[in-house]
């Protein structure tokens, strides 16, 4: 295999169809918020790994999971750097606050997966602790799995010509440009090293009870497509009907019922800018 590649094909895949992709977009979105209904009424706990490659489309595809999902047991932990204290506890401990509790999903934009990745290449841990991470990484996903937690692990996978060019994208928008880290512009220099890395991590971690679900992301939307379709096939997820909800209608206004309001003139408002769009 090319070393310049992450994805297991080379070239580009061919792009869909716009107007496909944005109906079977909306289709697994409704799909999940279903999904999300079963998961708070039976009170399952589901936790699921977003890791991969810097600039793979993890964050644009976790956005359109979480789209349209009740936030109130839906979750995104996306964890700074540790801090001082933070670093002379178990290594696991500052993620275990996160884990999902009855009727939540969370979802991890990157993980506990750190210390075998950018840890290790850049050097922020030892030799020792990383080794230690590896052995006690399929331990710590198996107590999970066995208290009844729903895993799931993704790796999204790109080539390195799509991750350059994703990059300079970025640096070109001035919306996007906060995305660029100088750990991402260090990742294109350290491309073997990252490689060398997840191939070391999933020797050691894709385990029977916490599997590698890998995602090919040379284009995002295809990713996203697939890697909702995959966990809705994950989780053994049955339709629920929400119990229909009564719109009363509103009682009358009278004489006896009517409230002193305030004068409205005396409330400051915002500026209407939107009337300079009205249509002529």
């Amino acid at each position: 295999m090319d070393r310049n590649l992450d994805s297991a094909h080379s070239g580009r895949p061919r792009k869909l169809d716009k107007k496909k992709y944005e109906k079977e977009l909306r289709r697994l979105q409704a799909e999940l918020v279903a999904m999300q209904q079963w998961v708070i009424e039976t009170g399952e706990r589901v936790c699921i790994i977003f890791e991969g490659r810097d600039a793979a489309g993890k964050g644009s595809a976790i956005a359109r999971i979480t789209q349209y999902l009740n936030p109130r047991h839906a979750k995104v932990v996306a964890l700074p750097a540790p801090t001082e204290r933070e670093k002379t506890q178990w290594y696991f401990q500052r993620y275990t606050a996160h884990l999902p509790a009855a009727g939540e999903i969370v979802i991890f934009d990157r993980s506990w997966y750190n210390r075998a990745g950018v840890e290790r290449v850049m050097g922020f841990c030892t030799v020792e602790e990383y080794h230690r991470f590896l052995r006690q990484a399929p331990d710590f996903e198996r107590m999970l799995v066995d208290d009844g937690i729903r895993l799931i692990k993704y790796w999204f996978s790109v080539s390195a010509q799509e991750q350059e060019e994703r990059f300079r994208s970025r640096s070109n928008d001035p919306m996007r440009r906060w995305k660029l880290s100088p750990m991402d512009v260090e990742s294109i220099s350290r491309w073997d090293d990252y490689s060398r890395a997840k191939d070391a991590m999933f020797a050691a971690t894709d385990t029977p009870w916490a599997r590698w679900r890998t995602v090919e992301s040379e284009d995002k939307k295809r990713s996203r497509i697939n890697v909702m379709n995959d966990i809705l096939h994950q989780i053994p997820w049955q339709r629920i009907e929400p119990a229909e909800v009564q719109i009363p209608h509103r009682p009358e206004a009278t004489e006896d019922s009517s409230l002193d309001r305030l004068d409205r003139n005396k409330y400051e408002y915002v500026e209407d800018v939107a009337a300079a769009l009205e249509k002529d």
